[in-house]
This record gives C-alpha cells, sequence and structure tokens, in this order.
C-alpha cells in the first residue's frame, strides 16, 4: 500500500510540472469569444436604444471607415468592422466601464480598449466631411435666415459656447491645470453650432482651468474672422467672451427698452448652443459621465462624437432616443448642467470695445 501511495504521489506531482512546463512555454490556455450579432438580433428601437444611432446611420458610417478597420485576414478570430464600430458606440452610449462592455460584445477588455480608440480615430477622420463653416455666400445667407427666424436677431451665423467634458485625473506635473472651476478634471471643449444645433466648429484639446475666452482667442476660427473670411457675419456668446465686431456678448445691465429687446432676443437665440450640448451628452453619455481613458484618447472620443452627432442630423435623427438601461436620466442630467461652468466676465464686456452691439441696438433694436 505504501508504495502505491507513493507512486500515485510521484505521478500527481510529474502531471504538475507538466501544466507548469506548458504554462511557462505557451502561456495561459486561449479563450475563444461568442461574438454577438447585435446588428441582426435586436429590433430597431432596442438598437437605436443601446447603440445611440439608427441602423441606417450605423451602415452610412460603416462605409466611410470600413477600410480602416478592416483586418489583412480573419485569423484569430478577428474583429468585424460591424462588430468594432457597435463596441466603439456602447462605450459612447453608456460610459461605462469596459469590462462591462466587453461581456456585452463578447470580446476580451483588452480588445474593447484597442477597438475603441481604432474606431474612433477613423470617425474623427471624417471631420472635415461633416463639420465645417459655412464657405459661400448662399450657405452663409440660409444660416443668418434660420437664427434669424428664432428670435429676430439679424446676421447671425452661429452660436458659441464651452463645455465641460469630465476625465479622471491624468496625474504628472500638469495633472492640476485639468482641474476646472467644479474642482474636476475636464476637458474644456468648445463649439459653434447653427440654427438647427449641426456642430460648425469644435476645439477639444484644452485643459479644464482654461477660460472659454482664452480659448477662442488661440482658435482659427478667430483668425478667420479676423481677415474677413466671414464678411456681414456675426457669433453670439455669452459674457464671458469680449464683445467685439463679430462677437457680439449680452449687456450685462440693460437699461433702455432697446437695450433689453436686445438682451432678449441674444439669450433665445443662443439658446441653440445649450440645446445642442443638451442632445450631444443625451445621446453620447460618455461626455456627461466621464471618459475614464487616457487624455489623448479622450480627444479624439469628444472629435468622434461630435462628426456622429452631425452624422445623425443628416438622417434627420434630431432627438435622442431613450436612455440605455445603464444609465439614470436624473444623473445624466445633473451632469448635464455640471458641464456648463459659467465664465467670469471679461472685463472687455464692460465697455463698448466695438459700435457692433452699440449699432445693432440703436439701429435695429432701437426701431422695433
Amino acid at each position: 500500500m505504501m508504495e502505491i501511495e507513493i507512486r500515485i504521489n510521484e505521478d500527481e506531482e510529474d502531471v504538475e510540472d507538466v501544466e507548469v512546463l506548458d504554462f511557462i512555454f505557451n502561456g495561459l490556455p486561449r479563450q475563444l469569444y461568442t461574438r454577438h450579432n447585435h446588428f441582426d438580433t435586436l429590433d430597431d428601437a432596442a438598437f437605436r436604444r443601446r447603440f445611440r444611432l439608427s441602423r441606417a446611420c450605423v451602415l452610412d458610417l460603416l462605409i466611410s471607415i470600413e477600410r480602416e478597420l478592416e483586418f489583412p485576414s480573419d485569423m484569430n478570430n478577428a474583429v468585424s468592422p460591424m462588430n468594432q464600430i457597435l463596441t466603439c458606440l456602447r462605450v459612447f452610449s453608456t460610459g461605462g466601464h469596459l469590462q462591462n462592455i466587453a461581456d456585452f460584445m463578447g470580446m476580451h477588455l483588452s480588445t474593447v480598449s484597442r477597438i475603441v480608440k481604432r474606431v474612433s480615430e477613423a470617425i474623427a477622420r471624417l471631420y472635415r466631411q461633416h463639420i465645417k463653416f459655412p464657405s459661400t455666400n448662399d450657405e452663409m445667407s440660409e444660416n443668418q435666415r434660420n437664427f434669424f427666424s428664432i428670435s429676430g436677431f439679424p446676421k447671425v451665423v452661429g452660436a458659441i459656447d464651452c463645455t465641460h467634458v469630465k476625465i479622471q485625473s491624468p496625474g504628472g506635473v500638469d495633472g492640476e491645470i485639468y482641474r476646472n472651476r467644479k474642482q474636476y478634471f475636464s476637458i474644456n471643449t468648445q463649439v459653434i453650432c447653427d440654427a438647427n444645433l449641426k456642430i460648425m466648429n469644435v476645439v477639444a484639446r484644452w485643459p479644464g482651468s482654461a477660460h472659454d475666452s482664452n480659448i477662442f482667442n488661440h482658435s482659427r476660427i478667430k483668425d478667420d474672422f479676423e481677415d474677413n473670411v466671414y464678411p456681414n457675419c456675426l457669433l453670439l456668446g455669452h459674457s464671458g467672451y469680449a464683445n467685439g465686431k463679430y462677437l457680439v456678448t449680452p449687456l450685462l445691465n440693460p437699461r433702455t427698452p432697446p437695450e433689453q429687446l436686445y438682451n432678449e432676443s441674444h439669450i433665445r437665440t443662443r439658446n441653440v448652443i445649450e440645446r445642442c450640448f443638451g442632445v450631444l451628452k443625451r445621446r453620447f453619455p460618455i461626455l456627461a459621465y466621464g471618459c475614464r481613458l487616457k487624455v489623448d484618447t479622450c480627444l479624439i472620443i469628444i472629435v468622434a462624437a461630435s462628426v456622429l452627432h452631425n452624422l445623425v442630423l443628416r438622417h434627420n435623427d434630431n432627438v435622442p432616443p431613450p436612455l440605455p438601461e445603464l444609465v439614470n436620466e436624473e444623473q445624466l442630467e445633473r451632469l448635464i448642467q455640471d458641464g456648463q461652468i459659467v465664465a467670469p466676465g471679461d472685463i472687455r464686456n464692460r465697455r463698448h470695445v466695438d459700435g457692433t452691439r452699440d449699432f445693432l441696438i440703436q439701429n435695429y433694436f432701437g426701431n422695433l
């Protein structure tokens, strides 16, 4: 009996040794995942709720970026371009932990992480196709007519503001510059939209501590206005911006009836940018909940979400679908409001730097 027990123990030790050697030379056993075909299995409403885009819109996107997402072969259980897009959209739609997305899509966590960056970069490269300022007189005039129809404010071609997109602390020496006035880390993102909520310009590279006015002063769009690329056109901004010849702001203390009319029309007309932020963040809650990826990837995601926003509008899908099951509506609304941080007023807004605002008040609103 003793000899049998010793032999059994020796056999078990041999098996363990073989397993250890197999692990050393071959690593962990390969895990195969069952990919879910959500595009074909979900009904239209469920698909739109979970991925925030309609099937037609996703197919349009697939046509634009499929070549960039294809792998040379189907070896190693390669993820199809469609599943890569859906994985990325699922991350945008929840802002949740990547592990939850990995389980939902049937793939490894590291695969999801790589896909999010890869697809976001491909979408962001469509920027010039989908995000652009009006370039012809007819396009500028159409924008001005659309804005005028809101509350009778003339010559407006766009509304400008900034919104904060929450990120995790970048750490390092410069980490604190991303902390905004509400004491969380963020990217301060400048957006200009038209009267139909279409994004015409987005600047997503400034830390949360940057002032809205400073972002505009260092933007290419300001240089274009300075060079009179958009003649006889106005931008509407909040009182944190400096009032000027092409960017007009509300009066801090309106006294006369024309001044009050000016302010009321300004506020109603500029409200489109606030609505634009609300629609953008409700469609892609990751922009409200926060991006838990590297800062560089977060910047790409902001641009990609802006491109998708315009793509969706082109498909006449103006109202975001019901929120995914993982997103709490009340919490999301609070986070959206949290992203709108009122910038301190620019000292140049307290006096008349340029006659544009005065001219409008005296010669237009004063005659209404």
